[in-house]
Order: C-alpha cells, then sequence, then structure tokens
C-alpha cells in the first residue's frame, strides 16, 4: 500500500443534495417531495415519534390519576424501634441509626412487640402502634 492506491471512503467526495434546481437534476420540480400530502407543504415540522404518546405506556400508568398533593411518608415498624435499644426515639435518632434516609415525615406502625416502654416522637401513628406503645408503658408524641 502506497500513496498512489489510497482512495477516500465511498461518497466521501459527493456534494450535498441540491433540490429544486431544474429538471436536469432529476430533483427538480417537487424538490423530491413528492405530490400533495402533508410532507409536501411547506413548513411541515412532523414530530418523530407515535402520534399518541400513551398509546406505548404500559396500562397501569393510563389508569386513574396521580394526586400532586400526596404526602409521602418514612415508615418504621414498632419491632425495629425496639432494635434500636434506645428509650426517646426521634426522627433524628432513626436517621442516624440508619432506619430511615430520606427527610420525609415518619409514621410509626404497629408490626411487632414492644417489650420496654419508649418514648416515641413522629409526624403520624397507626391506631395499633399507640395501643402498643401505650400498653408497653410508654408515650407517643406527634410532631407537627
Amino acid at each position: 500500500m502506497n500513496l498512489s492506491n489510497i482512495r477516500a471512503p465511498k461518497k466521501a467526495n459527493s456534494g450535498k443534495k441540491r433540490v429544486g434546481r431544474g429538471m436536469g437534476s432529476g430533483m427538480g420540480k417537487t424538490s423530491t417531495r413528492g405530490h400533495k400530502g402533508q410532507r409536501s407543504r411547506s413548513g411541515s415540522r412532523m414530530m418523530r415519534g407515535l402520534k399518541r404518546p400513551d398509546a406505548a405506556a404500559p396500562p397501569h400508568a393510563k389508569r386513574g390519576f396521580t394526586n400532586i398533593f400526596r404526602k409521602e411518608y418514612n415508615i418504621v415498624n414498632l419491632e425495629r424501634l425496639a432494635a434500636l435499644g434506645e428509650t426517646t426515639i426521634t426522627p433524628e435518632v432513626l436517621r442516624k441509626a440508619g432506619v430511615i434516609s430520606t427527610k420525609h415525615p415518619v409514621k410509626i406502625l404497629g408490626d411487632g412487640e414492644l417489650s420496654s416502654a419508649l418514648t416515641v416522637h413522629a409526624h403520624k401513628f397507626s391506631k395499633s402502634a399507640q395501643e402498643k406503645i401505650t400498653k408497653a408503658g410508654g408515650k407517643f408524641e406527634v410532631l407537627q
């Protein structure tokens, strides 16, 4: 191989397609757009993709509605609180222990049993959690 037999790749030297420059060019008159129709008109900017974007969405995404005022909670069960070994439990204590990670409010659910009295500070409590905390001799305090 030497400089005398090196060639440019195919179409590397072909110029830009110039449309609407007379019949002899093969791209005159309709300028390769064909006759009539949406794509033949000037100013036609058709979007790529499906006509209806939700046609491709899974069925569960199309049903019902999304409540924009929905409140997200960190959910913690009583068994996790008992395993911490603390007497006073606040969202800060839970965050330090790695029980919760986000800044969402905390909701305590009544799954599990309490053997010792705990003072629990959280934003929301389930009825069963309230009953179990008071039964164990503890207190619950609702935060704002």
